[in-house]
C-alpha cells in the first residue's frame, strides 16, 4: 500500500510541475532558515559549555549605588580576591584574580606580534579545564611562565616543540613556555585569549600595582571563582554581600562607602544570554535574540507550509473526481488521508534535502554576518534526530489540511458533476495568505526600524574629526620615553599636521574617578567623572570644537592645574558659566576650568556622553593619536610613520587603528542583528511571493472562460489585470492592517532599551505598505497579465 501511495504521489508530482517547484522551494527555504537559525540558537546556548566546570563557575559582580540608581558591574579590588581565597576557600574551590584581556606584544627573536591576553592567578588552567596538547594546567606557578594557545604557539614556534623556550612580554618580560592549549571555541567567553601569564609577575610590572593590592576602592580587575561541590550560588552571594562595604568603611574610604558595594556572584551559565542589569535586577540580555529568532524561524517555516496547504486547497476541484472514484470502488477515508499525507511527506523530504544544500551552501555568508563559526553538525545524532522530526512535523502540518479537506468530499456530489467548491472554501485560503504577509510585513517594517535606529545614531555629533586620525595603543614606554623627537620627525616627515599623548583613545574611555568637589554641590551628591590625561596638542590633534574658553596651552604654567571640560560635566556640576570655576578634589591643590567643548561621543553612540574632565598629565602615555596629512595618501603617509615608528620602537609592531572604523564597531551588534532581520525578512516575503504566484495561476486558470467572456464583451487588458489583482492587494491591505499595531508594539519595547533612540515615524509604515503592495502586484501581474492576454475563443470553445 505504501508503495501505491508513493507512486501515485510522485505521478501527482511530476504532472504538476510548477505546483511541486513552488511547494519544494517555498518549503526548502523554510526550512534553511529554520536550521540555519537552529544551529544560530544551538550555538547561543551552547555558550561556554566547552568548560567541564560549565554550572559552577562564577564572576565576582557588585552593585553599586549612585545618586538613587544602582549600576552593577564587573571591575573589581585586588583586595577582595585576597580576601574570598583567605577567608571563604569552604565555599569556593578556585578563587583567581586577573587581568582583562588586552593587547600585548609577544616577542621571539624576530617575530613579534601584538596578542590578547590575561595575566591570571595559577589556578585559572584548572578551573577552565584547559585542554592541554603540551605541558600541564600547573603550567603558571613559575613567575617567569608562560601558557600559549595552540594557534599563538604554531605561529611563534612553526612545528617545533614550544616546551622551554623563552619569549618576550611588552618587549621587557623574559618568560619561559610552560604549557601549550587547545584553542577555545568561538561560542565561549575566552576566545579571544591566546595566552595566559602569571598573576604574580603582572603585579611586578608597574610600582603602583603594590599600592593597589591594599586599596579597597581600586575597581580595575576581574575575579572569577569556581564554587566547592556543595556551595549554593545565591546563599554564597548572600554570605559575601557585605564583605566590600566592610572593609571599604574600615579602610577609611568615606566616598567608596557612600556607593554602597554589594557584591554578588554571576553564573558562568547567564554570563552570555543574562548579562545585563538594570537597578539592580537581572533583566536579561542577548536571550532575547534567540527568542525573537527562534520566533521568527518558526514563522517563516509556517510561511513555507501555508504555501502547501493553499495550493494543494486551491486545486482540490481538479482533484475532487479522483477521491469520489476512489470512494466509490471502497477507498476508506484514512486511506485517502493516507495516500494525501503521503504526497505531503514526498515533498518534505525532497525539500529537506534541498535545504541541507542550501544550508551548507550560504553558512559561510551567515557566520560573517552572524559573527560566528558554526557547523553543520553531521556527527551530532541529535541533529539528524530534530532534522527528521522536524521534517515529519512540518510534512503532517503543510499536509493536514489538504489530507482532511479532500478526503471529506462526497462521492455522489462529485461524480453527478453537482459539487461546488463554493465561495466560502476560498476563506481559509485567505486567512492564510494575510497571515503570510502580516509575518512579512511585521519582518519588514521592523527590519527598518532597526536600520533607521542604526542610522540615527551614526548621524549623532561625535564632537571631534574622524577624518585621518589614526591612533597608536602603547605596550612599551619606547615611544613616550622620546616622544618629542618622535613627534618632530614625524612633522617633518610631511605625513603628519599634528600628534598627542593621551591616556584614552577617542573611542573610549579607560578611566573614572569621583570625590570632587565645586561650588554649590549638593550635600550628599555622589559623583563620577571619566578623567582623560592628555598632552597640550590633544585638542588640535583630534579637533575638538569649544564651546566655551580656551584650550590648553604650553605658554601658561598655570594650565599643569587646569581643566577643560565637556558639556555634559557641565550640566553635571549645575554651571551655567563653568569658566573660571574651581575643582578639588581630597584636599590635593585645586584644577581651575579654561574651557568647555561640546560634548566628545566617546563610548557607546546610544549612550548620553558622560561628564568629562581633560587635564594635562606629566605622563600621559598609553596612546599616541595622530592626524594625517591631508594632501598626502593615507598609504603613503602610513609608510612614513612605519618607518619613524620602527626606529623609535624597534621591538613593537607598527600596530595602528583608524580612528572612524573603530567607532563604526560600535554598532556591529546592531548592524548584525539589522542584517540577520533583513535576510529573514526577504525570505519570508520571497516564500509568500511564492504563494501568491501559486494562487494567481490557479485564479486566473479558475477564471479562464469568465475572462474570455469579458474580453469578448470589450474589456481591456488593464480591466482584467485589475479584476484579478484586487483581491490579493486587499488581502495585502488586510495584512499590513494587523502588522502595523504587532510591529509597533514589539519596536518601541526594543527602542527602550536605548536612552539616544529614535522615534517610530509614520512614514516608516507607509513605506512598509507601498512596498508590499508593490511586490504583490509584481508577482501576480505575470498571471494576470497573462490570462488577459490569452485568446477568449480558446477558453469558450467548449461552450
Amino acid at each position: 500500500m505504501i508503495r501505491n501511495y508513493l507512486k501515485i504521489a510522485w505521478r501527482n508530482l511530476v504532472k504538476n510541475k510548477v505546483h511541486s517547484f513552488i511547494n519544494v522551494a517555498g518549503l526548502s527555504v523554510g526550512m534553511a532558515v529554520a536550521m540555519l537559525i537552529g544551529l544560530w540558537i544551538w550555538d547561543e546556548l551552547s555558550f561556554n559549555r566547552y568548560f567541564k566546570n560549565y554550572d559552577r563557575i562564577v564572576q565576582v559582580w557588585q552593585h553599586q549605588t549612585f545618586n538613587g540608581e544602582v549600576g552593577s558591574q564587573t571591575a573589581m579590588p585586588i583586595p577582595l580576591g585576597l580576601k574570598l581565597r583567605e577567608s571563604y576557600m569552604n565555599d569556593f574551590k578556585y578563587v583567581v584574580l586577573s587581568t582583562w584581556t588586552m593587547e600585548h606584544i609577544i616577542t621571539n627573536g624576530d617575530k613579534k606580534f601584538t596578542k590578547l591576553g590575561n595575566y591570571v592567578q595559577p589556578e585559572m588552567p584548572d578551573m577552565l579545564t584547559l585542554k592541554m596538547i603540551k605541558g600541564t594546567r600547573a603550567g603558571l606557578k613559575d613567575l617567569s611562565s608562560i601558557m600559549l594557545s595552540e594557534s599563538l604557539a604554531k605561529t611563534l614556534f612553526g612545528n617545533a616543540d614550544p616546551i622551554n623556550k623563552t619569549l618576550k612580554i611588552d618587549n621587557q618580560w623574559v618568560v619561559k613556555v610552560t604549557g601549550v592549549y587547545e584553542d577555545m571555541p568561538n561560542n565561549t567567553e575566552f576566545k579571544e585569549v591566546t595566552f595566559f601569564a602569571p598573576w604574580d609577575l603582572y603585579m611586578t610590572t608597574m610600582p603602583w600595582l603594590k599600592r593597589a593590592a591594599t586599596r579597597w576602592g581600586n575597581n580595575s580587575w576581574q575575579i572569577f571563582a569556581q564554587l566547592a561541590p556543595n556551595a549554593d550560588v545565591d546563599k554564597v552571594s548572600a554570605k559575601i554581600k557585605d564583605i566590600k562595604l566592610k572593609n571599604i568603611a574600615a579602610q577609611g574610604d568615606k566616598l567608596g562607602a557612600d556607593f554602597k558595594p554589594a557584591v554578588f556572584l554571576h553564573p558562568m551559565n547567564k554570563w552570555h544570554l543574562y548579562s545585563e542589569f538594570k537597578n539592580g535586577v537581572n533583566t536579561g540580555g542577548a536571550i532575547q535574540f534567540v527568542w525573537m529568532f527562534g520566533i521568527i524561524g518558526v514563522f517563516v517555516l509556517l510561511l513555507a507550509c501555508i504555501n502547501f496547504m493553499n495550493l494543494s486547497t486551491a486545486r482540490s476541484e481538479k482533484r475532487a473526481k479522483e477521491v469520489g472514484i476512489r470512494k466509490a470502488i471502497g477507498s476508506q477515508r484514512i486511506q485517502l488521508i493516507g495516500q494525501f499525507f503521503m504526497e505531503s511527506l514526498l515533498i518534505v523530504a525532497f525539500a529537506f534535502v534541498f535545504s541541507i544544500i542550501l544550508v551548507m551552501l550560504t553558512l559561510p555568508w551567515f557566520n560573517g554576518v552572524a559573527d560566528k563559526k558554526m557547523t553543520v553538525l553531521w556527527n551530532n545524532p541529535w541533529f539528524w534526530i530534530l532534522g527528521l522530526v522536524f521534517s515529519l512535523i512540518s510534512g503532517l502540518i503543510a499536509g493536514s489540511y489538504p489530507a482532511l479537506y479532500l478526503s471529506s468530499f462526497k462521492p455522489i456530489k462529485v461524480l453527478k458533476g453537482t459539487f461546488k467548491v463554493g465561495r466560502l472554501a476560498a476563506i481559509p485560503r485567505k486567512v492564510l495568505v494575510i497571515l503570510q504577509f502580516s509575518v512579512s510585513v511585521t519582518l519588514i517594517i521592523g527590519t527598518i526600524i532597526v536600520f533607521r535606529q542604526i542610522q540615527f545614531a551614526k548621524n549623532r555629533p561625535i564632537g571631534y574629526s574622524r577624518e585621518g586620525l589614526v591612533y597608536l595603543v602603547q605596550k612599551t614606554s619606547d615611544i613616550h620615553n622620546h616622544y618629542v623627537a618622535f613627534k618632530d620627525e614625524l612633522i617633518k616627515s610631511g605625513a603628519v599636521v599634528e600628534t598627542a599623548e593621551s591616556g584614552s583613545p577617542v573611542t573610549g574611555v579607560w578611566s573614572n574617578n569621583s570625590g570632587f568637589d565645586w561650588r554649590g554641590k549638593p550635600a550628599g551628591m555622589l559623583d563620577d567623572f571619566a578623567t582623560v590625561g592628555i598632552s597640550p596638542d590633544f585638542g588640535k590633534t583630534v579637533g575638538w570644537k569649544f564651546k566655551d574658553g580656551r584650550d590648553f596651552s604650553s605658554a601658561f604654567k598655570t594650565d599643569s592645574n587646569a581643566l577643560v571640560i565637556n558639556e555634559a560635566a557641565a550640566k553635571f556640576m549645575g554651571f551655567k558659566n563653568p569658566v573660571g570655576e574651581v575643582i578639588t578634589t581630597d584636599g590635593k591643590q585645586p584644577h581651575h576650568i579654561i574651557g568647555v567643548i561640546k560634548d566628545m561621543l566617546m563610548s557607546s553612540p546610544y549612550e548620553p556622553v558622560k561628564q568629562t574632565f581633560f587635564f594635562l598629565d606629566k605622563d600621559p602615555q598609553g596612546v599616541v593619536n595622530i592626524k594625517i596629512n591631508p594632501r598626502m595618501s593615507t598609504h603613503e603617509a602610513l609608510e612614513k610613520i612605519a618607518v619613524i615608528h620602527q626606529k623609535y620602537s624597534p621591538a613593537s609592531p607598527f600596530d595602528y587603528k583608524f580612528a572612524d572604523e573603530e567607532y563604526a564597531k560600535k554598532f556591529d551588534g546592531e548592524t548584525r542583528i539589522g542584517k540577520l532581520a533583513s535576510f529573514f525578512a526577504m525570505l519570508a516575503v520571497f516564500i509568500s511571493c511564492l504563494g501568491l504566484f501559486g494562487m494567481a495561476a490557479f485564479m486566473a486558470e479558475q477564471r479562464v472562460k469568465e475572462i474570455g467572456v469579458r474580453k469578448v464583451l470589450g474589456a481591456s487588458v488593464f480591466n482584467l489585470w485589475r479584476l484579478l489583482s484586487t483581491d490579493f492587494v486587499v488581502l495585502v491591505i488586510i495584512s499590513f492592517v494587523i502588522a502595523s499595531p504587532v510591529s509597533y508594539y514589539f519596536m518601541h519595547g526594543w527602542l527602550q532599551g536605548y536612552t539616544y533612540r529614535s522615534e517610530i515615524s509614520w512614514w516608516i509604515f507607509g513605506v512598509s505598505a507601498a512596498g508590499a503592495i508593490v511586490i504583490t502586484l509584481v508577482t501576480v501581474s505575470f498571471q494576470a497579465i497573462k490570462a488577459a492576454l490569452a485568446n477568449p475563443v480558446k477558453s469558450l470553445r467548449s461552450e
